[in-house]
This record gives structure tokens, sequence and C-alpha cells, in this order.
């Protein structure tokens, strides 16, 4: 049986009134109400959520939520055997797999043996020897230098060694091949990265044709006597290994050719430290390490680091700054993270470091860029500052697992700050805890125990980090890293294997429908006749037993407590764009009846989506805790593997286009209609659900108007934007974000900061003309949700920051993270910022038209298709 709230009573306190009905039924199914407590529990309706305990429904967070969202609660009642099933199940799973003797049982692994640790010798510096290199991608012509370069993340610690110019046509060996760096192998933080760039050295000439990667002439510098470098390739290693020991002997790094936005000298610091694993056609550089004692060289344990840091601090007095220092630091300490520091501050900072403790704990990243990484001693008297450092909020240590922090003592601690997250603050941020995974040098890491820890004691965490790690298992740079933790976390969930398993054949099966439907639309793909039999096709398909039973009853990979049923298959199909994403409409048992969709896309990276669509659930959770509820869609999305994905079928929604489209004979004329809104809002709700439906569009629409704006998302035709038929307003397709406008001819198509048409003006003034109370009200919204995200600036751009390495098309380098500095106008004052907040107001106002024009021309095009 389902009690909703409405259906109890319409009083004002639905919430009682159902507490009140549920115990009228248990005791009449029994002489005492405390002879049922106990054998049920409610469930809620439309997914595996269960509302355990003996608490007032109010204390539930579903409860709360669709009160907030002024909805009704869908409970059922469970008996407590259908849960032990459940149990049960799982605990027969375990033990069929305990139970199972291997015929091949695992090698033991060797003991382990520690090398004697060693003092590192003081004064000899560090060094390596070019051997040779070997399959270089240049011209016979060009001459052939290493550079080599030692960093503690971005920082560079010495200036870098270069080679003597080498010729020849793929192999080269270089003379004088030591190459010998200005810091002693004492001064060596543990986290050091050596980094390789190989690059041809050739005569400047006005038009230059020089390599057979015409993409990297961006990259070329101009050297003296009038010389250009043109980078081939790059590779990074690390001179300490896993178990800290410095590396000795030969080494063959195979190398990478494709080439970041960003280079350092030619230099490549944030790339991965795995070497390129198809070898066969990769830049070959031969190295070796040298021996500098009889003994192997170890970094010094903690424990001796710490009596180091004690020693200086007994010779040394605590530096403590005066008020003018004081008011010079705030003013430092209160900068954005992109804000670069010049040295005499990173002086400042490092002089008055017990003052930043004391009184900016959450300053810390500042004072770690400020640290002299190339001085053991300073290192040393950091970490002994970092045991006594306060604990930052989970928030604020996101930022150190950015890059710029490699030291493991630092990103242990960040991840022990960490640990205080709800599950549901973990979840929030999942996405970039995976991507950072890239900058862990070794597989064995605190943050990698972290993650497998909280997805072992929580399934919904354990499947997107299932997921995460498994969309991106084909890039070569995180294949083996991501494996490993993968077969970890399988490991240890004996139970969530079957089902995870069975949502990648699902996958699978509907990857082979979409291969099928591309196949049959290359040819005749605009007749109707064939598009029928290609959809005919689709539908065969799918009512195959294969097919059917291996997408039935699943858990949703987009949300893991949704059990898709069974496919409708009448109302699948597929949509009508270039990858012919698939339309797919599932029975849901648990919903009594309902249909919800997924879209599933093969050969589109959703990735940036994903990105997109996790900030702006960041944006409505801020908002909320602001007691500013905007009523976002942020629909599911989710990468499950190379270009592919899924993504929530948003209920009872249309697109603008659609919408306009419908309400007129002419599409030409269509995207003028300010009248279509409103009336396909009045068709829908009468009464007082037309007030709702006016105040969510509103709500709404405030919100998605700071949100594009903020993270400057592009490409907004009017089949991007949809509007639920409860009123709310959303956004689509995140392809082009961070102020990557879409242009033709050279021309920008969207010259607005953000979509505000008349029409969406006519719907919150409810059909009335020049500017009313309600549109007072809807300004005041947005001017509101603006100033909150300013206040969470940081935050963004270390989300943000934190994705740099995966690859996104429009997030390659620290310039694109700067859109958000200028759009949060970070670095001004509340005031400043609102004024040019209300200028972008008033500016998409005015040039609204220009909106309306590039709509007509999205309608004229989308007509003639159809």
């Amino acid at each position: 049986r389902i009690f909703s709230a409405q259906s109890v009573a319409s009083s004002s306190t639905p919430i009682d009134l159902m507490e009140l009905a549920l115990r009228k039924w248990l005791t009449t199914h029994g002489p005492e109400e405390e002879a049922w407590r106990g054998q049920y529990v409610l469930r809620v309706s439309h997914c595996l959520e269960f509302l355990c305990g003996d608490h007032p429904l109010i204390q539930y967070k579903y409860i709360r939520t669709c009160m907030q969202a002024k909805e009704s609660p869908h409970l059922t009642l469970v008996h407590t055997s259908a849960i032990k099933a459940m149990f049960d199940k799982e605990i027969s799973a375990i033990g069929a797999v305990v139970g199972r003797k291997s015929s091949n049982p695992p090698l033991p692994l060797p003991p382990k043996r520690r090398a004697p640790t060693v003092s590192p010798v003081e004064c000899v510096p560090f060094k390596i020897v070019l051997v040779n290199g070997s399959k270089v991608n240049a011209e016979e012509t060009a001459k052939v230098q290493v550079r080599a370069g030692l960093f503690h993340g971005t920082e560079l610690l010495c200036k870098p060694a270069v080679s003597s110019e080498s010729s020849g046509r793929s192999d080269h060996t270089w003379k004088d091949s030591t190459l010998e760096f200005d810091i002693s192998v004492s001064d060596l933080p543990r986290m050091t990265r050596l980094c390789f760039a190989i690059y041809a050295v050739m005569d400047k000439v006005k038009k230059q044709k020089s390599t057979k990667n015409a993409h990297i002439n961006k990259y070329q510098t101009i050297r003296k006597a009038g010389k250009v470098h043109y980078p081939i390739a790059w590779v990074n290693t690390m001179v300490f290994d896993y178990k800290g020991q410095l590396k000795t002997g030969d080494i063959i790094l195979h190398c990478w050719s494709s080439f970041p936005d960003e280079l350092e000298e030619m230099l490549n610091p944030i790339g991965t430290i795995q070497t390129n694993p198809y070898t066969e056609n990769a830049t070959a550089l031969h190295i070796h390490f040298p021996e500098y004692s009889s003994h192997p060289i170890i970094f010094p344990p903690f424990d001796k680091i710490l009596e180091k840091a004690a020693e200086i601090a007994r010779a040394n007095d605590c530096s403590r700054g005066g008020k003018k220092f004081h008011i010079e630091l705030k003013e430092i300490m209160e900068r954005d993270a992109l804000s670069q520091l010049c040295e005499n501050e990173k002086d400042l900072i490092w002089t008055l470091r017990h003052d930043c403790r004391e009184n900016f704990p959450q300053s810390l990243p500042k004072l770690l860029l400020s640290v002299k990484w190339s001085k053991h001693e300073d290192m040393a008297q950091l970490q002994a500052l970092l045991q006594i450092w306060p604990k930052l909020s989970p928030r604020d240590a996101l930022e150190l697992l950015d890059f710029n922090y490699p030291d493991q003592y630092v990103r242990e601690y960040a991840v022990g700050c960490l640990r205080d997250m709800s599950n549901e603050e973990l979840s929030q941020y999942l996405l970039q805890l995976v991507q950072v995974l890239r900058y862990e040098p070794y597989y064995d890491c605190a943050l990698t125990h972290f993650l497998l820890e909280r997805a072992q004691r929580n399934r919904k965490i354990g499947h997107f980090l299932f997921w995460h790690l498994r969309s991106e298992i084909h890039m070569p740079a995180v294949s083996v890293q991501f494996a490993l933790i993968l077969e970890a976390y399988c490991r240890g969930s004996i139970p969530h294997i079957e089902v995870l398993k069975k949502q990648v054949e699902a996958l699978s099966k509907l990857k082979s429908v979409n291969e099928l439907i591309k196949l049959g639309t290359i040819k005749n793909a605009r007749k109707a006749k064939e598009a029928m039999l290609t959809k005919e096709a689709m539908m065969t398909c799918l009512r195959q037993s294969g097919y059917s039973e291996t997408l039935s009853d699943l858990h949703s990979p987009l949300n893991p407590n949704v059990l898709l049923s069974g496919i409708n298959v009448e109302k699948c199909r597929y949509m009508d764009s270039k990858m012919k994403p698939l339309w797919i409409v599932y029975n849901n048992k648990l919903m009594g009846g309902d249909t919800l969709g997924i879209i599933f896309k093969n050969g589109d990276d959703l990735r940036q989506d994903m990105l997109t669509l996790q900030i702006l659930r960041l944006m409505d959770l801020l908002w909320k805790e602001a007691n500013l509820d905007l009523r976002i869609v942020p629909y599911g999305c989710l990468a499950t593997g190379d270009r592919a994905g899924l993504i929530e079928v948003v209920s009872s929604a249309d697109t603008i286009a659609n919408i306009q489209l419908t309400s007129s004979n002419v599409a030409a004329a269509a995207a003028f209609n300010k009248d279509a809104l409103l009336n396909w809002l009045k068709e829908r709700n009468t009464g007082d659900a037309l007030e709702r439906a006016i105040e969510e569009f509103t709500l709404s629409c405030a919100g998605y108007c700071v949100a594009t704006y903020v993270l400057g998302i592009g490409d907004r035709h009017s089949d991007n934007i949809m509007v639920r038929s409860t009123g709310q307003l959303f956004h689509i397709d995140f392809g082009h974000i961070l102020g990557n406008f879409k242009s033709k001819f050279g021309i920008k198509r969207e010259r607005v900061p953000f979509i505000l048409t008349h029409d969406f003006i006519h719907v919150i003034q409810q059909g009335k003309t020049g500017y009313t109370e309600k549109f007072g009200s809807f300004r005041q919204y947005c001017e509101e949700a603006y100033l909150i995200l300013r206040k969470n600036g940081n935050l963004f751009i270390t989300l943000f920051a934190l994705m740099l390495t995966a690859g996104l098309p429009e997030l390659t380098s620290v310039k694109d993270i700067q859109y958000l500095k200028d759009s949060l106008a970070l670095g001004k004052t509340d005031e400043e910022a609102l004024k040019q907040f209300r200028q972008k107001f008033d500016e998409a106002l005015r040039e609204s038209w220009t909106t309306k024009v590039n709509w007509m021309a999205h309608n004229v095009a989308k007509d003639n298709r159809s």
C-alpha cells in the first residue's frame, strides 16, 4: 500500500497526519501496536531507499526534501522479511565466492627487503646520464636536443639542464651526455619529478614547415641566433621509487607526443609519470641514474625529518610579525586561489608561518607555495608545523589535493580532513577525487585507501567510484592505476559485482543497438521510409530474449537506488542527431506503473556535461544552505566508457523550440511569439497550480541565469533550454563552457552574458506589461544568488583546477579557469561585483533581441530538417 501526504488529508500538517494514519493501520492489523512494531519499514515508493529507525518522519532527509519542494512524499510499507531476503542473498553471494576453491592459488609475495637507511650525501649535485634516444620523429635536417628539469609540483627546483645537439635520422646519441643540476642530492624533495622534453632545433625561416606534426607549431619558441625550437616528445619519471629509494641504474622511458596547452620551458611537469604503453612507435629515451655511494640512498623517515626540525628550532627563534606585517599578511591571505605570489610575499608568509597557523589556518595552500622545497631545512620545518596545524574543513582541504601540493604528508593531512565528510558531501566531490588520483605517483597512497574505505562502507559511493574509474580505464596514462583500484573494490564488495556486471552487460547491448542504427542510417538517412525501417529493426532487436533479459531488472547506473524493471519497447526510439542517441523507456515496478526514460549516447564525451551538472548541483546546495531554493533541475548524467554514457530524461518537460513551433504555423515567426510559453503553462496548470508554476519558473529562471553566466555556458539555442509542466526551467547540453561561445565566420553568435528573453519576463509577470513587482523579485533572486556564489569562489576554482588533467576539451589550462575569476569578480568588493552583475543583467535584457534572431534561425533549420 502506498501512503502519500495528499491522500491522507489536505490539512496543513500532512506529515503528522501521515504518522497517525500509519499508526492506525498498524493497530487495526494486530491486538497492539507493539506487536507490529519492527515488522515493517517504510520504502520510498519509486526507489530502493528505506526509512529505518524509530524517528519522527520529518527527521528523514527524503521527507524534508519533499516538504521544501512542496511535493508529496510517497511511501510504501514493506515487511522486514523482504529486507532480510535481500540481505541473505548478498551473504550467500559472499559465501559462494569465499567457499570457491581456486585451481591456481596466487603466488606468495616476496618478502620486503628494506635497504639500509643512509644519510644523503650532503653537497654532491644531482645528475643523470643520457645514453641515447630512438624513434625520434624529426626531420633529417633538424638537430635534436634534450631538456631536463626537476619539479616539485609546478615549482622548478633549479635551472633546467640541456644536452648538446645531435644529428641523425631517428636514433640520437648526445656528446657530453651527463646532465648536472644545480641542486644537491640531500635537498631533493621526496616527490621530485624529473621531466624531459625532446625537441628539434632549426633555423628560422619565413614559412616554417619543419615538423611532421603541424599542430605543434604553436609551441615553437625562438631562441638566440635565430633558432626555432619545436617540441617532439615529453616524458616524466620520479627521482625516488615508491620505497623512497633514490633511483640508480639504466631506465628506458617511452615518451608521449601529445602536448597540453601550457608548457614550462618546453617541459610538461603536470603530465603523467607513466610511460607510453604503446612502445612500438613511441620515442624512447634511454637514461642512466648514477650511484653516489656504496649503499642505496633512502629518503629520511618521518621521525628523522622531525628531529631535524627540532634541531633547527632550538637554534632559531620563531619570528612573529608586527601589526603592519599582520595587515599585509591578511591582504595576501584573502586573495583568490588563482592569484600569483611574488617572491617578497612568499618570504613574508614563510617568515610569519606561525602567525599563519594561529590567525589564517585556511591559508595553508599559500604557505605551502611559499616553502623552498629545494632546501631540506625548510621542508623539515614545514613538516613539523603541519603536525600542529588546525584541521581544515573538507571543502578547504580539497585544494591541497591539487597538483601544486605533491608532498605525501601534505596529501595525507588533506585526506585526514576529508574523513569528516558525510556520504552526501563525498558523493558531491567524488568526480574530482577520482581525477586527482592522476596526480598520485604511487598506487598505494592515502587518497586511494580513503576512497576504497568509504566505497566499501557505502554502496552508493562504491557504485559511482566504479563508474568514474571504469569510464576512463581506456586512457593509457591511468589504465593500470584505475584497473587496480577497480579490482580492489570489486574483491572487497563481492555482492556488488553481480549488480555492476549486469549494468555493464546492459550498456554493451545498448551500444550494439546504437551501432545497428548508425549502420542503417548511413544511406538514405533523410528518407522517412528508411527511418521507419531502422526504428523497426531497433524494436525487433530490443524484443529479442537475449536483449530483453539483459536490459531488464537492473539498477540504473545513473542512480543505483532506482530499479529498471523492463523496457517499454513501443515507447523507445532513437534521436535525430549525428550519433543517433537511444531514447530508452523503462517501466518501473517501484513506481506503480509509471515509466522513466534514459538516453544512451555512444560517440559523445559526456564528461564535460557531467562536470557542469555536478557544479550546478553544488550551486543548488550552496543556495539552499543560504535558505534560497531556486528549483534547479540537475538531472543525472554519467560517462560510462570511451565517449559513451547515459543521461536522465526529465519527465513532463519540453524544449522552448518545440513549445514555440507548436504555437505557430510559421517556423520563422515562432521565436517571436511571446505568449507561447505562458499559454503552454496555462494549458497544464489552472488556479493555484498556475501561480505555483509561475513561481517555479521565476525561481528556476533566476538560478539558471546566474549559473550560466558564472560558468560561461554557451550554445544556448532554444533546443538547449527546457521547461517542465510544473514550471521549472532548466538548461541541457553543456558542450561549451567557461566562455567558449560559438561563432560563425569569425563573428560571435552569442552576444549576451546569459539568456533572459522578453517571453521569459512575460511569464514571470504573468502577462502584464511594464516591469512589475514580480520582475523586481526575480531580479532580487538573481543578485542574491550571485553574491552567494561569490562567497564560494575559491571552491569553484579548486574544483575546476582538480579537473585540469582530465582531458576535457574546454578545460586544459589555468587560463580557462580565469573565466570564473572574472565572472565572479573575485578580488572586488561585493558592491563592485554587484555593480558589474547589474550591468550584465541590463545587457542581457537589452540585447535579448539577438537571442531571438538566433532562435529563429535555429527553428527554421530544425523545421527544414523535419
